[in-house]
């Protein structure tokens, strides 16, 4: 074991400042990861997870710690805790100091946190071929839910017939908010509020009735709709995915497919893990890549 990894790791609450040191890691870690398996690094360059993190680490609504050696940080975390089942990532290690034990101790502290705050449960995405994480998560009690499917492209359908798609409005919010409670059991309001205010959120129509939104079709969106139909409209009426891609649960075969023969190609795998409250999904839906 290095000398500096047999000193304390401290976990304590990150600050603005840390964000630069934060998303240089972050950028390391998942460049290492994704080039020791041969799957292509989630971030384009370092300046993006700074960005990033400089953003969840002064954000309403988000926890986010660090972890550090003698005053130098060697990773963090960030819980998303804008509904009932809170959200954990990115959670990244100092490639030169990982497998000591600093990854246990940033989850254990935001497990620790979710029980503080009486959450109903927590979720996370996880790349399937990261073994050591995927053995750390279940470890820790996770359980895996749903096998996913990182996709990219643009569909060569552009329409679906029946269904018409555009930008949601704040009046919305309580319909998706009751069909993401027939989808899921519970709603993610907060998070669609601020997708209306960055002006990402999309609503499908469909018989003179909203069917389903997405708060964006990006990795870090998510969208719940009643059938397959109002997600592929959904699916088709952007031409690209912000960031690698938008999740897909593989189980649901017929939008998988639909994916495939519409051109999108698969990036990468995942996994969808959970602890405490979970409800199989009765609808179609897509993740973020926080759940």
């Amino acid at each position: 074991m290095p000398a500096s990894m047999q000193r304390e790791i401290r976990i304590r609450p990150a600050t603005a400042e840390d964000a630069s040191a934060c998303g240089k890691i972050c950028y390391d870690a998942f460049f290492s990861i994704s080039q020791a398996h041969g799957f292509p690094c989630d971030l384009p360059s370092p300046e993006v997870p700074i960005g990033f993190l400089s953003m969840l680490f002064s954000a309403p609504g988000f926890y986010a710690i660090v972890a550090e050696i003698d005053g130098r940080v060697i990773g963090s975390n960030v819980l998303d805790e804008r509904s009932i089942v809170h959200g954990v990532g990115p959670i990244t290690i100092d490639p030169t100091v990982q497998n000591h034990g600093s990854g246990r101790k940033l989850m254990q502290a935001v497990l620790d946190r979710v029980t503080a705050q009486g959450a109903a449960g927590v979720r996370l995405v996880q790349a399937a071929f990261h073994n050591r994480s995927l053995s750390l998560y279940t470890s820790l009690g996770f359980d895996v839910r749903e096998p996913l499917a990182c996709m990219q492209g643009r569909t060569a359908a552009r329409t679906v017939p029946g269904c018409s798609v555009r930008p949601a409005i704040s009046a919305d919010i309580p319909a998706c908010n009751a069909l993401s409670l027939r989808v899921h059991g519970f709603h993610r309001g907060i998070e669609l509020a601020d997708a209306l205010a960055q002006g990402t959120a999309l609503v499908v129509e469909r018989g003179g009735s909203i069917t389903g939104y997405a708060s964006s079709l990006a990795f870090f969106g998510h969208a719940a709709t009643e059938t397959n139909l109002d997600l592929q409209a959904l699916i088709a009426s952007v031409d690209s995915f912000a960031g690698p891609g938008i999740l897909v649960p593989t189980r649901n075969s017929q939008l998988f497919r639909w994916c495939l023969a519409n051109g999108l190609r698969v990036v990468q795998p995942m996994n969808l893990m959970s602890l405490g409250l979970y409800n199989e999904p009765a609808g179609a839906w897509l993740p973020s890549v926080s759940f």
